[in-house]
């Protein structure tokens, strides 16, 4: 199938083209029919297959004939609205709509959380069609009177597992709740539980379902490996690793942001350029961050869950969990970030005694006993006892590792765009 056969305008096929794409994906070539049909849609699959571009396609053309080379506000009026978890989500959807929409006259900008208010502000009284947000700072913005959603056409909810998971409910309600109840409505999602399949019947109109790939698997182009150690050694056994191995843009995983912060001071202290990503960075340095470590000039980026949820990062082919998460279904949203694209990628996950309940917690998912590799010279002390595990604001400690102790109650609030202001439920996730 090419993508000439999905009806695409020649304005949409020639951007295609300039980004290399010949063959559409799975979700490409199912969604993008189904899009176009008008159809509302629950679309499944994981990060790395294309989903982005499986509902921006198609939604560019829908908007097409609407298009306005006018510089009048008043012609270029919201007619899509795309709600995604994060600001680095929201910042690469738009740079997608750009990229695909560089032919057809629409406008775009993008509003999120944690920034000045005042640009987004201008760029919206000066109109856009496509308006992409997350979900607390598009608030702000109906609340001041910025937002019009009169003649909006097309809504998506994008990653909206992680939305219910990081408290969004409400306010996602709350948004549906301005908007006209004839529209299209598209929901993806990496897995599709029964809260997601809740928010689909109250919202979705008889959708189509698109499932890419078997529910919580992890790819099957990356090499999976545990290599057992005791806590205090973590660090240097990544440092071994990375020095020994000579490897390159490798993407660390934490729990917490004050791992992340630490983890980075000491590869550094180790000689390995590192810099750290999480919701109490400023805008300017998540996004320098995620620059220096695209281009090479870093050669680890140490991120939380949900400052990584949504990089956008070709060829990554090195993804080691520090620490493993909370959720065993993050663990299949952190390896997702390599063996993208028909490229292979290497999972590595160092686990100590602490961390056994969650790693079988994981397997149990993957219905797979991980390979388990102990390097030479870090070999875990079997006598070292399991202490359970510092969560921070995310609740929930020691899972299979004795006595829990309760999340800690002061904990920073991440900043507005990383967390629900109204969370759904105990240990909504903030990090």
């Amino acid at each position: 199938m090419s993508f000439e056969s999905l009806g695409l305008l020649p304005e949409l096929l020639r951007a295609v083209r300039e980004q290399g794409y010949e063959t559409p994906t799975p979700i490409q070539s199912q969604a993008i029919p189904l899009v176009l049909e008008g159809r509302d849609l629950m679309g499944r699959a994981q990060t790395g297959t294309g989903k982005t571009a499986g509902f921006t396609l198609p939604l560019l053309q829908r908007l097409a004939p609407q298009a306005s080379s006018s510089a009048s506000p008043a012609r270029h009026p919201i007619r899509a609205l795309i709600l995604t978890p994060t600001r680095e989500l929201a910042m690469q959807v738009e740079e997608s709509v750009r990229t695909y929409g560089k032919y057809i006259p629409l406008r775009s900008t993008t509003i999120f959380g944690g920034v000045n208010i005042n640009p987004q502000t201008k760029a919206l009284r000066a109109g856009a069609e496509i308006l992409v947000a997350t979900p607390g700072r598009l608030l702000d913005h109906h609340q001041q009177g910025n937002l019009n959603f009169s003649q909006l056409e097309v809504l998506v909810l994008d990653e909206a597992d992680r939305m219910l998971d990081m408290g969004f409910i409400r306010d996602i309600q709350k948004i549906i709740a301005l908007l006209p109840k004839s529209r299209q409505t598209l929901l993806f999602s990496a897995t599709f539980t029964d809260e997601i399949k809740q928010l689909a019947a109250q919202f979705l109109k008889s959708p189509a379902t698109v499932q890419i790939t078997p529910q919580n698997t992890a790819a099957e182009l990356v090499r999976q490996v545990v290599h057992p150690v005791d806590r205090e050694r973590k660090r240097a056994l990544l440092s071994h690793l990375i020095t020994s191995r000579k490897l390159e843009q490798v993407l660390v995983f934490t729990r917490t942001k004050h791992g992340a912060n630490r983890l980075s001071e000491q590869l550094d202290k180790d000689g390995i350029s590192s810099m750290a990503i999480h919701g109490n960075k400023s805008q300017p340095q998540r996004i320098k961050a995620l620059d220096d470590f695209k281009k090479g000039a870093v050669r680890v980026l140490v991120a939380t869950d949900i400052a990584a949820r949504g990089l956008d990062i070709d060829m990554l082919p090195h993804v080691v969990n520090y620490e493993l998460p909370q959720v065993p279904e993050d663990y299949i949203h952190r390896i997702g970030r390599t063996g993208r694209a028909g490229a292979e990628g290497e999972a590595l996950s160092l686990v100590c005694v602490d961390e056994h309940g969650l790693l079988k917690d994981i397997e149990k998912l993957l219905r797979k006993e991980l390979p388990k590799d102990v390097v030479t010279g870090y070999a875990p002390d079997p006598s070292i006892p399991a202490e359970p595990i510092q969560t921070g604001r995310q609740g929930g400690g020691g899972r299979g590792r004795g006595p829990a102790r309760p999340a800690r109650s002061g904990a920073a609030p991440a900043p507005r765009g990383e967390r629900g202001r109204h969370p759904s439920r105990p240990g909504a996730r903030g990090k």
